[in-house]
């Protein structure tokens, strides 16, 4: 297995759908996922580490496991079936009984965030999605990215989701990138 990192959020450049980009330890590959914009906010908030006013999903998440005496240990995005990834949460109890729960990996790793948890990858799934990386460009489309979030608001995203839909139709969880709720992050597109 491999440790991996969250480099960042990116934008797939066809279908403009949120991807998180993980890093292996070297820095050399990085597996793209693609996410909708939900789950990349998820994500993003838990990277920034500032707490909301009230809890956000993911944050709750975090105060309901520490309630139940469980602690996330690490999670393990372990194959991709039809396209998708799947994970694993790793929880262990106060007596140190181990648990293992399935969950999308986007959701995985913005509890991962927030626990400061490993996000783990096994070798195999990091061989058969991984890209290699330029770090240099990388950090760039980076700030591309943040700058593009700083000054776009909620509103302004769904009027460019309503565009991008097939003219006279709503934008769907298929025309918005999203692929519908098949219970896992999708592998797959342009970057």
């Amino acid at each position: 297995m491999v440790e991996m990192s969250v480099a960042g959020i990116a934008l797939d450049a066809a279908s403009r759908s949120p991807i998180v980009l993980l890093r292996d330890p070297a820095g050399r590959r990085q597996v793209p996922i693609w996410i909708d914009q939900a789950q990349a906010q998820n994500i993003l908030a838990g990277m920034s580490g500032e707490r909301p006013p009230r809890p956000l999903s993911h944050d709750l998440m975090v105060s309901l496991l520490a309630a139940g005496g469980l602690s996330l240990e690490r999670v393990v995005i372990h194959t991709i079936e039809d396209n998708t990834f799947r994970a694993v949460l790793k929880l262990v109890n106060g007596a140190g009984e181990a648990t293992e729960l399935d969950a999308r990996p986007s959701d995985a790793i913005a509890l991962a965030l927030r626990t400061d948890s490993g996000i783990w990858m096994l070798e195999e799934v990091v061989a058969d999605a991984s890209i290699p990386v330029d770090a240099e460009a990388d950090a760039e489309d980076q700030e591309d990215f943040r700058r593009f979030l700083d000054r776009t608001s909620p509103a302004e995203l769904i009027r460019h989701l309503g565009k991008s839909a097939p003219e006279g139709e709503e934008p769907t969880a298929e025309s918005n990138g999203d692929g519908g709720d098949s219970g896992g992050d999708a592998l797959g597109g342009n970057l």
